[in-house]
C-alpha cells in the first residue's frame, strides 16, 4: 500500500502523508488526537479527496492527481469499521450481516458461516443492536465489513468507545483477524497498548506529518519519537518463543535472539511465538555483573549510543549480539558512572506481575503481550472454523441501506 498525499483544510490543518505499508497484516496509524490519523483513513476510503498525491493499494491506483484518477468509494472495495459500530437499529444482527453480504458483486470467498464462527456471534443473530454490548456491536460491525469481500480493512479507533473489559473481549478476535486474513489493515489508534498488541508495522504521526514508518520494533524504540510515544513508553519490542512454564512460581521462560527472559506466566503454549515489551524506564544498568540482587533478568551488552532526552533524562542504547535494548536514566547517572559509547554494561530487567487487563499494560518490567492462561471452559468449545481466504472484491458497508 502506497500513500503519498497532501491536503490543506480551511481550519488550518495540513496533512503531508508519505509512507508505504505492507500488503498484509496490521499497519497502525499512531499519534495523538488531531495528528491526521482519521484523515488518512478517509483519504484511502475515498470520502476525503486530497489536494494532490497518490493512493495505491495492491497494485491498483485509487487516486492519482497527476493522471486524474479518483475511484469512487464503491469501487475501492474497502471495509470500514468505525469507532461507533453504526449498525442499522431496525435490523437484526443477521440482517446487518446480510446487508454487508449483499453489497458486493464479487465472488464470495469469505462465507457467512465462517465469519460468524470466527467472530463468535452465532448466538447473537436474532438480536437487535440495542440489546448488544459495545464489544458485541463491534464484532458484528467487523463481520459486516468482512462479508463485503474487501481488499483491505480500514479500522478507525474501533476500541476507543469500549471499557477495559469490553476491549478484552474483542482483542482476541482482532488478533485472529490479523493472523488469518491475508489482507492489509489500516488501524487508527492513539493507544500504545493496542498498537503493541495488534500491529506488525507502525506509521507514527505528529501535526499532520508521518514522521516514521516501519516495523513495530523499529519505530517504537526510536528516542526521537519520545514526543509521540511518550518518554515512559519508549522501549524495545522483542519477538520471542515460549520455551517453558513454571506453574509453581507462576512464571514462563521465553527465548529471543540473545538469550532468555523469565516473565509472569503467559497463556501461549511452549513453542508458540510471543511478543515481549521492555520499556526503557524499566531497564537498569550496572558496570559490573550484578550479584545478590532480586532482578532475575540480567543481560551483558555494550553501550552503542547515548541520546539526551527530555528534562533530566538520557536514553542509553545497549547493544547485545543481535538486539538493542534501551535504558532511560538520568544524565547525572551517565556522568557519575562514566557511561559512553563502548562501555560494557549489564542490563537488568525486573520480571514483575503483568497487568492482566488485555489493553492496559501499565505494570513495569518485561511485559508479554498475550492473554493470561485461560480458566477451564464451562463447556466444550466449538470447533475452530477453517482459515479464511480473501481475494479482492466487494464494497464497503454504507451508512444507509
Amino acid at each position: 500500500m502506497e500513500i503519498d498525499v497532501s491536503l490543506a483544510r480551511s481550519t488550518g490543518f495540513t496533512l503531508e502523508a508519505h509512507f508505504t505499508a505492507p500488503g498484509e497484516g496490521v499497519t497502525a496509524l499512531f499519534g495523538r488526537s488531531g495528528s491526521g490519523k482519521t484523515t488518512i483513513i478517509q483519504v484511502v476510503a475515498g470520502s476525503v479527496k486530497p489536494d494532490k498525491g497518490l493512493v495505491r493499494v495492491d497494485g491498483e491506483t485509487f487516486f492519482d492527481s497527476d493522471k486524474g484518477i479518483d475511484l469512487p468509494i464503491e469501487k475501492r472495495n474497502a471495509g470500514y469499521v468505525f469507532q461507533d459500530a453504526r449498525l442499522f437499529p431496525h435490523m437484526s444482527v443477521e440482517g446487518n450481516l446480510r446487508y454487508g453480504e449483499r453489497r458486493t458483486r464479487r465472488e464470495r470467498t469469505i462465507s457467512f458461516d465462517a465469519v460468524v464462527a470466527m467472530l463468535g456471534i452465532g448466538h447473537l443473530l436474532a438480536r437487535r443492536p440495542h440489546t448488544l454490548s459495545g464489544g458485541e456491536k463491534q464484532r458484528v460491525a467487523i463481520g459486516r465489513a468482512l462479508l463485503s469481500q474487501p481488499r483491505l480493512l480500514l479500522m478507525d479507533e474501533p476500541l476507543a468507545s469500549l471499557d477495559e473489559m469490553r476491549k478484552g473481549e474483542i482483542l482476541p478476535y482482532l488478533e485472529r483477524l490479523r493472523d488469518e486474513l491475508k489482507l492489509p489493515i489500516l488501524y487508527v489508534s492513539h493507544s500504545i497498548e493496542e498498537v503493541l498488541r495488534l500491529s506488525t508495522a507502525v506509521a507514527a504521526l505528529a501535526d499532520g506529518k508521518v514522521i516514521a514508518c516501519g516495523p513495530l520494533s523499529d519505530v517504537l524504540s526510536r528516542p526521537e519519537l519520545l514526543p509521540v510515544v511518550g518518554r515512559f513508553d519508549i522501549g524495545t519490542i522483542l519477538e520471542c518463543t515460549v520455551v517453558a512454564h513454571d506453574e509453581a512460581f507462576q512464571l514462563s521462560t521465553v527465548a529471543f535472539a540473545d538469550g532468555e527472559l523469565r516473565v509472569p506466566l503467559v497463556g501461549s503454549p511452549v513453542g508458540a511465538p510471543a511478543r515481549a515489551r521492555i520499556r526503557s524506564r524499566d531497564v537498569s544498568l550496572s558496570l559490573s555483573r550484578p550479584m545478590d540482587v532480586s532482578v532475575t533478568n540480567r543481560l551483558a551488552g555494550t553501550i552503542s549510543a547515548i541520546t539526551r532526552a527530555e528534562g533530566p533524562f538520557a536514553d542509553v542504547e545497549v547493544a547485545l549480539a543481535h538486539t538493542k535494548l534501551h535504558s532511560l536514566v538520568t544524565q547525572e547517572s551517565v556522568q557519575r558512572l562514566g557511561l559512553e559509547a563502548g562501555t560494557p554494561v549489564w542490563a537488568m530487567i525486573k520480571a514483575v506481575t503483568v497487568d492482566s487487563r488485555p489493553a492496559g499494560f501499565s505494570s513495569p518490567g518485561a511485559e508479554i503481550l498475550s492473554p493470561p492462561l485461560p480458566a477451564a471452559p464451562a463447556q466444550p468449545p466449538s470447533p475452530a472454523p477453517p482459515p479464511l481466504r480473501v481475494i479482492p472484491g466487494g464494497n464497503p458497508p454504507q451508512e444507509k441501506p
